[in-house]
């Protein structure tokens, strides 16, 4: 079996090449459930390339043959304050692409795709949609838009103009699918293409990603990638064994916590004076008489 590059090097390197386009655009794809065609990349200052950047963050912006806005970010190490970064970076997008005394009606529609090798929040499916809407208070109906607004804007619903955002938390997805998203996801976690994948963008990753295109400068700065993404995700793995372990300790504290105030609280139900409740449970005499 080859052996292909892993994406989130090909998008610091390959991927920007229009030559390449059609990988991105069988993502998009496959994801949105649309054809995308990519018409061109835009620039985005967070590109970053240097060495002290080895294995943090990859982004792309493009823009679509309907005009709108492709941002692409990777995201390898974990970041607690993630999702403000997507928010963060969408608004900037909605600023920087209008130009000054412009109506609001020229603000471009935005996705927001997020490949994240990281645990982000709390969840259990590995892609995640948002989208905004406004909901009834009262009644729990969903602002809709007028006729007038639908004809103008070409869209049907409110949710339509503004942004959506696209997670994928592909660094658990191992299982190879019959189904086109799945089968990106495995390819993003594994970097394995299998003979029987069919999803759209694949069989040009096939093609156009091969370890084997690399010249020798880029396949050093490729391993040392690799070098770096296994111990980023060592560091993860450490992290999250550390925090389980923390919280089995903080539990058996409170554990022992709760079962000295049981325990205090009968010795005071039964009489007992407060100072030998004191001595024999450990709490302090204020915690024994707020019982």
């Amino acid at each position: 079996m080859a052996t292909y590059i892993r994406f989130d090097w090909a998008m610091k390197r390959l991927l920007r090449d229009k030559a390449n386009f059609s990988v991105l655009e069988g993502l998009l794809t496959t994801l949105l459930n649309e054809k995308i065609t990519i018409r061109k990349l835009l620039e985005s200052e967070s590109n970053q390339e240097d060495e002290f950047d080895k294995y943090n963050r990859v982004d792309i912006l493009a823009e679509d043959s309907q005009g709108r806005l492709l941002l692409f970010e990777i995201q390898n190490n974990n970041e607690y304050a993630y999702f403000q970064r997507m928010l963060f970076g969408v608004s900037k997008l909605v600023t920087e692409y209008i130009r000054r005394g412009q109506g609001y009606e020229n603000i471009r529609k935005i996705y927001s795709i997020n490949i994240v090798y990281f645990a982000l929040g709390a969840g259990k499916d590995i892609v995640y949609h948002g989208t905004t809407e406004f909901r009834g208070i009262h009644d729990n109906d969903i602002l809709q838009l007028s006729p007038f607004q639908r004809e103008t804007f070409k869209v049907d619903t409110v949710s339509q103009l503004y942004p959506e955002y696209y997670i994928l938390r592909v660094n658990d997805f191992n299982k190879w699918s019959r189904v086109p998203l799945e089968q990106w996801i495995y390819f993003l976690n594994t970097g394995e293409i299998p003979d029987e994948a069919d999803a759209p963008g694949l069989s040009e990753a096939r093609e156009r990603l091969q370890l084997t295109s690399l010249s020798r400068a880029d396949l050093n700065a490729y391993y040392r990638h690799l070098d770096n993404v296994v111990i980023l995700r060592d560091n993860i793995n450490t992290e999250r064994a550390e925090g389980r372990a923390e919280g089995r300790a903080e539990g058996r504290a409170e554990g022992r916590a709760e079962s000295c105030a049981e325990i205090a609280r009968k010795m005071k139900e039964s009489g007992v004076d407060l100072v030998s409740i004191v001595k024999f449970t450990g709490l302090s005499m204020e915690e024994v008489e707020n019982l």
